[in-house]
């Protein structure tokens, strides 16, 4: 019986610590009653630290579909258009990095990476959730994305890239169009998580506006941080921006034409020159008078941005002008042709 109590008294003295702990209040105001002050509330990433919420689940956690003024459904079938990022069922490799990708883009084996807020002006904390984070959170079992990995390793070892890229609409799925669906919401709202990191007054933005950057952070991911000129110019408009004086914006007219410099700074960058048409939907969806005519926007914005300029290796250039100049010549450029080819054998 005395053991039997004395576990007890133990368990009460436990449960009084455990409610007592993180409810203590501040130090109360010199004659504030001390139950009416309200206990400090921790910061919610130490709140989800302790409730072992994930940073994927984090962000599902806060976002609402009233929080933004676009469809989530619209930003979603964008990108899932072939023009962007498509849809495969099967594990692929990305064109530049040869990273796993599925569904709409989906990238298979990030790690949680650290992403610092350094705008002192912007609140807002960036979360960069691993794959398989964010696959958990899509409702996912974690076992099969082992086995899509590890088939994924195996033929990128056996294939070539250019075999792997030919198979790639072949290859037996993965996941199902549901599954796909899954991923892609889950990294659709992660997009527009961070895209509020990235600008200042997103809330302030058009929806278009809006889509516009999430598509970007989906597109181009921790990437963007590089984006100097453009970041600056979006957030040009709050007091202390860098790199763009808010006088000169002041006296810069209308917001359509504010709003074409920050599309121009986005031409200029590599990306919309590599990946012209779908650089073209997102930068035309800047424009504030987008939603008046879609199509006049791209348009505008089609007749600037021009494509990458492909740079040939200079021996494949000469031999090319070679061989077009013997054409032009007939016999004559045959006998040219055929002395060059005895010079070089002796």
């Amino acid at each position: 019986m005395r053991v039997n109590l004395t576990f007890a008294l133990v368990l009460v003295f436990a449960a009084t610590s455990v409610v007592a702990y993180g409810q203590t209040p501040a130090l109360s105001p010199a004659g504030a009653d001390p139950e009416t002050v309200a206990p400090a509330q921790p910061p919610a990433a130490v709140t989800d630290a302790l409730t072992g919420l994930s940073p994927a689940n984090t962000i599902l956690r806060d976002f609402h579909h009233s929080d933004v003024k676009f469809e989530l459904s619209t930003l979603m079938d964008t990108l899932r258009d072939r023009r962007h990022e498509g849809w495969v069922l099967a594990a692929y490799p990305d064109p530049k990095t040869g990273k796993p990708l599925i569904g709409a883009g989906f990238s298979l084996d990030l790690p949680e990476r650290e992403h610092p807020q350094t705008d002192p002006l912007n609140p807002h904390p960036f979360l960069e959730p691993s794959s398989a984070d964010l696959w958990q959170a899509a409702g996912l079992e974690p076992a099969r994305l082992d086995a899509i990995l590890d088939q994924f390793n195996h033929r990128k070892s056996a294939w070539s890239k250019r075999k792997f890229r030919k198979q790639i609409m072949s290859l037996p799925a993965d996941i199902t169009d549901d599954d796909a669906e899954a991923l892609l919401r889950t990294a659709a709202i992660q997009a527009v998580y961070n895209a509020r990191g990235y600008c200042r007054n997103f809330d302030t933005l058009t929806g278009p506006q809006q889509m516009a950057l999430a598509h970007l952070v989906y597109q181009i991911g921790v990437n963007l941080v590089h984006f100097d000129q453009f970041l600056d110019m979006v957030n040009a408009d709050q007091a202390g921006s860098s790199g763009i004086e808010i006088a000169a914006l002041e006296n810069a007219g209308p917001d359509t034409e504010y709003w074409t410099s920050v599309q121009k700074s986005l031409m200029q960058s590599q990306w919309a020159r590599h990946y012209r048409n779908r650089a073209i939907t997102v930068i035309a969806m800047l424009d504030p008078r987008y939603e008046e005519s879609p199509a006049a926007a791209e348009h505008r914005v089609s007749a600037v941005l021009r494509p990458a300029v492909a740079h040939r290796h200079r021996k494949s250039a000469a031999a090319s002008r070679e061989v077009a100049a013997n054409a032009g010549h007939g016999k004559a450029g045959k006998k040219h042709a055929a002395r060059s080819r005895a010079k070089r054998s002796a």
